[in-house]
């Protein structure tokens, strides 16, 4: 197997990660466009660790403009093999309170202005996602977390919706009846990406507030989102430190499939390919389309 290497994505509140030795900051080139930001690539321990902030420095990018395959596309080609993506999120139940981190291991995605694949006309691919977190990642975060002694519940979903407004009344009510345990802006599309790219994937949501369904917390502004951040991410940056501390050196094969989800995923004929989407995926799907 390869080395393993640990790739962060830190959304809202978490625009460094402090503590990294051998530090350079690096600008990779994608055919998908402009990333959020430059990688910042270093070490903690020995393990190679890659972080990219989700929304740029100073959060300047809000969810539906980022570009989500940029994104994967470039921690890719930077090497990564694991990646944790630290999400600020809302909650639909009471014991779900702000502070907590919850490891969620289901999505639902409600966006719709999002590109949420890297494949398309003229090279076709089905990649399975039923399971779309690591749970061997995510149970060496689960650890690394109760090391820490940080406040955190395994297993939950997450719903994603478009944004940047947040939620209606209705919407809270509708979705805390359907069950689901978290809302957030930012997961998909790039779980589904980040399995596509053969990255296994895993979240940490750090729950910021109630959304408006509670009675006692009716509305959400950004102030208050903003209180509980600046908490959530200095335990975001211990709970990376350690996890990075314990982690493998050479990648370890995913449960979920995610580290050869493409191996029988393309459709298209080879003949039928169209070279110009081949080459935009060289970093991608490249292991698969060398082998033919």
């Amino acid at each position: 197997m390869n080395e393993a290497v640990l790739g962060i994505i830190g959304g809202s509140g978490i625009y460094d990660l402090p503590g990294l030795t051998d530090l350079r900051e690096e600008r990779i080139e994608s055919p998908w466009g402009e990333p959020s930001d430059a990688l910042r690539i270093g070490r903690i321990g020995k393990t190679k660790i890659v972080f990219l902030p989700r929304h740029g420095r100073g959060h300047a990018i809000p969810p539906s403009e980022i570009n989500y395959r940029a994104n994967i596309d470039v921690l890719k080609r930077a090497g990564v093999t694991d990646l944790v993506s630290l999400s600020a999120c809302g909650s639909y139940k009471s014991e779900l309170y702000p502070g907590l981190f919850v490891l969620v291991d289901q999505f639902v995605d409600r966006t719709s202005r999002r590109d949420s694949s890297f494949f398309g006309k003229g090279c076709v691919a089905h990649v399975s996602f039923a399971h779309p977190v690591g749970p061997a990642l995510q149970a060496r975060i689960a650890e690394a977390a109760t090391a820490e002694d940080l406040a955190f519940v395994r297993g939950g979903t997450l719903v994603t919706m478009e944004g940047p407004q947040f939620s209606t009344y209705a919407e809270s009510l509708t979705y805390k009846g359907l069950g689901y345990d978290l809302i957030g802006m930012t997961a998909m599309p790039e779980a589904k990406l980040a399995r596509e790219a053969e990255i296994t994937y895993a979240t940490v949501a750090m729950v910021t507030d109630f959304d408006c369904w509670h009675p006692e917390h009716s509305i959400v502004d950004v102030a208050s989102v903003i209180a509980v951040l600046h908490g959530n991410a200095e335990k975001a940056r211990r709970l990376v430190a350690r996890l990075a501390l314990d982690f493998p050196a050479e990648r370890e094969p995913c449960p979920a499939g995610s580290h050869n989800a493409l191996e029988h995923a393309i459709i298209t004929a080879p003949d039928y390919r169209d070279p110009a989407l081949l080459a935009k995926l060289d970093a991608v799907a490249g292991r698969v389309l060398k082998a033919g």
